[in-house]
């Protein structure tokens, strides 16, 4: 070996015995591709039951980069009146709009032990919350959809058939109270609609209602009994064997639609499923957001020349140390 290369080998040889200590790689905080949520009431909830996480419903404005639209939408997840699947049902679809230029409000509402009206207040305030910041994040007052999942899609609907009657105001009330209630269209994905036997989902009734509920309530909040001409427009989309909530919740909120002339489309998928969000794992029902794409630029809310829509994906989880009244248990 000659002496140069033997030099450079012995250097190198002497190098790889320093042990330079690294410094410690830290993952990335999940938490911080969220936006800053915006409490509903921030100096406390009317019927509070205490001052933690669990009773402070608040929103997360999810805006896009660029804006293709004025239309925004309220997101509210589901999970029975008893926990909010957050990720799957809230976030991911607030990204799934973002990616094709539209605004999104992902809503996180109390839920049990709370009953109603609360969960409904909550609803309510968050799309007058919207409302009327409209022109503070660019939207149009009069474009603002709902699109709810499960439980989520009653509290939705019961937005869109109710409105401002839907729950009393609070004792306290401010500017925000004054703006109207009501969304402009609604997107309703396996939806509780009704409030009676036999489709009623059991646990969003008791949960929401209570163990003994009023009939006179349980009346008023099976939606599709409220449904008239003035109710929003609508896309509705279920499997039908759906083990957790029966497809007839949807099918009876499409009839009443259809009977009060009121626009609506549903897509019934044959197959059993329940709470797969946007579906992006599950081949058989992963079309069902081009649909409601198809649905938005037919009915003049996403422009046909938006960006198109993100391909499929699998469901997002709830990310690590997020708090909020529909995490904690």
């Amino acid at each position: 070996m000659k002496p140069f290369t033997f030099r450079l080998f012995l250097v190198i040889f002497l190098l790889s015995l320093i042990h330079i200590p690294m410094k410690a790689q830290t993952a990335p905080d999940p938490l911080k591709n969220l936006p800053k949520p915006i409490f509903l009431w921030p100096n406390g909830a009317p019927g509070a039951l205490g001052d933690t996480e669990a009773d402070k419903p608040r929103l997360y404005p999810f805006l896009p980069d660029t804006k293709s639209t004025a239309t925004a939408v309220l997101v509210i997840p589901g999970g029975g009146y008893t926990h909010v699947a957050i990720a799957h049902e809230g976030f991911q679809f607030a990204r799934w709009l973002n990616a094709q230029g539209v605004a999104a409000f992902v809503l996180d509402y109390r839920v049990a032990p709370y009953k109603y009206p609360v969960e409904i207040q909550d609803g309510m305030r968050a799309l007058r919350y919207i409302r009327i910041h409209a022109a503070d994040y660019g939207i149009d007052a009069s474009r603002i959809g709902v699109w709810g999942s499960s439980a989520g899609g009653h509290l939705a609907s019961t937005l869109g058939v109710h409105g401002n009657d839907a729950a009393p105001l609070p004792e306290k009330t401010d500017e925000i109270d004054k703006a109207d209630a009501k969304p402009n269209f609604m997107i309703l994905a396996y939806p509780v609609i009704s409030m009676q036997s036999p489709e009623a989902h059991k646990g969003s009734l008791q949960n929401l209602l209570g163990d003994t509920p009023d009939p006179q309530q349980q009346q008023k909040f099976s939606n599709q009994l409220a449904v008239n001409a003035q109710t929003p427009p609508t896309f509705l989309f279920a499997t039908t064997g759906d083990p957790t909530v029966p497809v007839e919740n949807s099918l009876d909120m499409y009839r009443a639609l259809e009977r009060a002339h009121a626009p609506a489309e549903i897509h019934i998928y044959d197959y059993a499923n329940h709470g797969c969000g946007l579906c992006g794992d599950i081949p058989e029902l992963s079309t069902w957001p081009m649909l409601l794409r198809v649905w938005l630029n037919h009915t003049g809310w996403l422009p046909k020349d938006a960006p198109m829509l993100p391909p499929p994906a699998p469901n997002e989880e709830i990310p690590a140390g997020l708090t909020g009244p529909g995490l904690q248990k």
